[in-house]
């Protein structure tokens, strides 16, 4: 090993380990605790106990040095004990810090660098964190649990086989689990999400963060808030309409993870309808400055085993349909079948279409116009739900926008080629 190589490795060791001291000594502050210095020397013991027994053939003292390491720490911890301060993670990654310098040594340097730049955000998000436990409670880490078992041990036993008489031979319980499984994960994130940041908001993040949970319920909620007295019906509008586009965000990022191919295909339609309700967006902003407060509610945990067995039923019944309809009814037909599942999910005929493009190209251009009326569905129901539960002056926000919104998708569907 030559000396720029060695002396790199011992760099990096020094490096890793002043970026732990620094957001140590910065989370401890003066009380006395490990540090920026301390986690430099330990991660540099590190390095040195992998050259010294590389070089000198005896493997058995970076063990020797890690114990010897472990035990000053546990002292640290004692006296820091003795104080009233219990907490061990100072200590755990002080012996992590002599780990990544016995990394450097082996020339390990990227992993060792994304350990440590793991470790510093881990330790630097430690109020997000214990605010995110605080606002989990014991049903939503039973959920979770559950799911993760069902997924990870029972999902590679289930057959990937496709049942069902031809041509509508496409119900692949694999694949429908997979299936629920990406959607409950996308759910799941917005589901933290909200958690994080607590249930009130300003109208317009409350619009943004319940578009990533359900449009439909933050449609339904702030239509209905449009008729209390002195509510101002603007802001609400803003709210809803920021809805409705993530609601299209989204079903473009759920089909490129299904068909990369298909996503290209709907970028132009749905591109379309995100520039017109981000433009709304942005009309609605303009005109409204006062700061309203709006509350959104996380739901129940998507990871919850009787709604992810409801999605995927009803994931299959609308594969087989929209099957049936395409075989016998012709485009046409799967046209409507998209239409119909839009109004009340567009998520299900969404990653439908994407498994049927996946599997045969020949139909992109009949699963984009499909995914595309299925979001004009819903967002025509969406609109229905402003128009007959909402405010006058809420009606007359929306409506125009909503109309905007359906003739630009149903230019984008026009013009899918």
């Amino acid at each position: 090993m030559d000396n720029t190589n060695l002396a790199l490795r011992f760099a990096v060791a020094i490096g890793l380990g002043i970026l732990l001291g620094l957001e140590r000594e910065r989370t401890k502050g003066g009380d006395g605790g490990a540090g920026v210095r301390t986690f430099a020397l330990i991660a540099l013991g590190g390095a040195m106990a992998g050259y010294l027994g590389e070089n000198l053939g005896l493997t058995w003292l970076a063990l020797a040095m890690f114990v010897a390491v472990a035990a000053l720490i546990v002292g640290m911890y004692v006296v820091t004990a003795q104080r009233g301060d219990t907490g061990i993670t100072t200590e755990v990654s002080a012996l992590l810090a002599f780990l990544l310098g016995l990394l450097c040594t082996y020339g390990q340097l990227q992993l060792a660098s994304w350990i440590a730049v793991a470790m510093a955000l881990l330790l630097a998000l430690k109020d997000w964190l214990h605010q995110l436990a605080s606002r989990i409670n014991s049903t939503d880490v039973e959920a979770t649990l559950k799911f993760s078992i069902v997924t990870l041990i029972i999902l590679p036993l289930v057959p990937d086989i496709n049942y069902g008489p031809p041509p509508l031979d496409v119900v692949n319980p694999y694949k429908i689990w997979l299936m629920v499984v990406l959607i409950s994960a996308l759910n799941f994130s917005s589901y933290l999400l909200i958690k994080i940041v607590g249930p009130e908001h300003g109208v317009g993040l409350a619009g943004l963060l319940g578009g990533l949970a359900s449009s439909t319920a933050v449609t339904l909620g702030f239509s209905q808030r449009s008729r209390q007295t002195g509510e101002d019906a603007s802001p609400l509008a803003l709210g809803i309409v920021l809805a409705w586009t993530v609601m299209f965000f989204r079903v473009a990022i759920m089909t490129a993870l299904i068909s990369w191919e298909l996503g290209r295909q709907i970028a132009w339609a749905i591109g379309l309808l995100c520039v017109a309700s981000l433009g709304a967006c942005f009309w609605l902003w303009q005109r409204n400055k006062r700061r309203e407060r709006g509350e959104i509610q996380p739901g129940s945990n998507p990871f919850e085993l009787d709604a992810a067995i409801k999605f995927g039923l009803l994931f299959g019944v609308i594969l087989v349909v929209s099957r049936a309809a395409q075989v016998y009814l012709g485009d046409a037909g799967l046209y409507f079948a998209a239409a119909v599942a839009g109004l009340t999910d567009v998520d299900a005929i969404t990653l439908a279409m994407a498994n049927l493009a996946h599997t045969d190209a020949s139909n992109l251009q009949v699963a984009a116009r499909a995914i595309v009326i299925a979001v004009m569905a819903n967002t025509l129901t969406k609109c229905g739900m402003a128009i007959g539960l909402g405010s006058a002056e809420l009606r007359r926000i929306t409506l125009p926008i909503a109309a905007l919104l359906l003739v630009t998708g149903t230019v984008g569907a026009v013009l899918l080629v």
